[in-house]
């Protein structure tokens, strides 16, 4: 069987790859790595768990090991989908090269730009970087990719799902056409095919096992629950779950919940801290201190159950993982692979148990047909029975119908209390006053209203020097509006006062 020494890898990588404690490679990688060290691209698929980082990694770090790295022009990049799988590409990194002079930058969000810049301004020999945050540091222009010599494309199926397609292929682009390409994927879809077939050179397609297959250390359990209401079936897995883990007992030292949504990631994380359970949830939108400080603690053992979305399934190394509960059956039967992949890795033992009503059998049968198995089915645990609230309508429901804002009796309700306010508005009602009769305060009494045909009379002229009439005024018409500005004297007299001198 083949060992590292037989790899031609550099020798402070074997002194670093001994002691980690490995002695031979995976199939993977006793595949993928004599072709990366010649410089040829390579196509590496195998299912998740298999050690492709390594793969790649180690003759990275071996093809480095001469040269020198440029302020803002790093010597490699490495692409990961997640920011947890950039960082645990990153602590390989650290393991496998620290007897090399090697420097390294890790850029992914929710980590300040100024600290990234410092780094690459001081010129790094490894980059290693999600898309989005690679090309924001680009724009900015703060980064060249032209000395680019080995590009890595890690979780390719990953990139694809969570549509970072596009900008992989502009960052080929911006990359030397001399490039060594090392591109890796568990699962090879037509829009993978299609960039391999663009962007790499007669890569060695490194196969390992059949796309898509499931570890035969892992032991795989369906356990099918009917919810006596559609809309407490959430409520109805939940009580499963915990059931599931407490038949478990202490074989469950550590777990993975997945969740296909984040809301329900955190729903499930906050029941099972309620009913006295270790859990704490994991998903994209935490802080990254948090999802880092989370993950450290299930590594050490600190956490038993992490409850996570699919951010989490892809390329996390966490050796011990003893069982892995899918909450919900995903959506895409890719996902179905890896999430149980994170259990039963390095030749352990594991289990996973996926939890299915009678709305996911679309799902099931489109995660069968992937692994070209029949997932086994198993009953409840022992004993397992639901709680009465699960049989009842949704609280949310309940709190609607009080409120008036539910469905059906509801809305008769709304109607109803319309019906009594507006009977009891025309009653509350008070009957109209006799007009008060208000004697005019002014000193001239109003005119009456002229008729149409004095009207018209007025408008063509007629009756202009009559006594002003004010129409229009109610009951009142103010003084000033009363007051006649004619003058006093003929306007004659008054032009002969003013044009006559002052004596004075």
């Amino acid at each position: 069987m083949t060992k590292f020494s037989e790899l031609n890898l550099d020798p402070d990588v074997l002194k670093a790859v001994a002691e980690a404690g490995y002695e031979q490679p995976t199939p993977i990688q006793e595949g993928a790595i004599p072709p990366a060290l010649e410089g040829r691209d390579v196509l590496g698929i195998a299912q998740t768990g298999t050690g492709k980082t390594a793969s790649f990694t180690l003759p990275m770090i071996t093809r480095l090991a001469t040269g020198r790295a440029r302020a803002r022009m790093p010597r490699s990049l490495v692409l990961a989908p997640t920011r947890e799988l950039a960082a645990q590409v990153a602590e390989n990194f650290d393991v496998y090269a620290k007897y090399t002079k090697l420097t390294k930058a890790l850029l992914i969000g929710g980590v300040s730009f100024g600290e990234q810049d410092k780094l690459i301004d001081r010129g790094v020999d490894v980059l290693i970087a999600t898309p989005g945050r690679l090309l924001d540091h680009f724009e900015r222009g703060k980064l060249l990719l032209t000395g680019v010599q080995i590009m890595v494309v890690d979780e390719a199926d990953r990139m694809l799902d969570m549509g970072f397609i596009p900008d992989i292929e502009r960052i080929f682009q911006l990359t030397p056409f001399t490039r060594q390409t090392l591109f890796f994927s568990a699962t090879m879809a037509p829009e993978i095919e299609r960039i391999t077939n663009t962007f790499l050179h007669a890569p060695a397609r490194v196969e390992v096992a059949r796309q898509a297959t499931t570890s035969d250390t892992i032991t795989q359990k369906l356990v099918q629950i009917t919810p006596p209401r559609k809309d407490q079936a959430a409520k109805a897995k939940r009580e499963l779950l915990r059931a599931l883990i407490q038949a478990e007992g202490e074989a469950c030292t550590n777990a993975i919940i997945f969740c296909n949504r984040k809301v329900d990631v955190d729903i499930v994380a906050k029941s099972l801290k309620t009913h006295g359970f270790d859990a704490a949830p994991i998903h994209g939108d935490l802080e990254q201190s948090q999802r880092m400080r989370t993950l450290d603690d299930f590594r050490e053992g600190k956490l038993q159950l992490l409850v996570a979305s699919d951010v989490a399934a892809r390329g996390l190394d966490i050796p011990a993982v003893s069982h892995v509960f899918n909450y919900d059956l995903p959506s895409h039967a890719e996902d179905y692979v890896h999430r149980i992949g994170r259990t039963g890795r390095a030749g352990r033992k594991g289990t996973a148990y996926s939890i299915a009503t009678p709305a996911d059998d679309k799902y099931l049968s489109q995660i069968e047909h992937l692994v070209k198995i029949e997932i086994p089915r198993t009953e409840t645990p022992e004993g397992f029975t639901l709680s009465e609230a699960a049989h009842r309508e949704p609280k949310q429901y309940e709190d609607k119908e009080r409120r008036g804002g539910g469905r059906g009796r509801g809305r008769e309700r709304d109607k109803d209390r319309d019906r009594d306010r507006d009977r009891d508005r025309e009653r509350r009602r008070p009957e109209p006053a006799a007009a008060a009769v208000v004697e005019a305060e002014a000193p001239i009494p109003l005119p009456e209203a002229p008729r149409r045909e004095e009207r018209r009379e007025r408008h063509r002229g007629r009756d202009r020097d009559d006594g002003p009439v004010v129409v229009g005024m109610g009951d009142h018409v103010p003084d000033f509006l009363l007051r006649s500005f004619r003058p006093s004297k003929p306007v004659e007299e008054v032009a002969e006062d003013v044009s006559e001198p002052s004596e004075a």
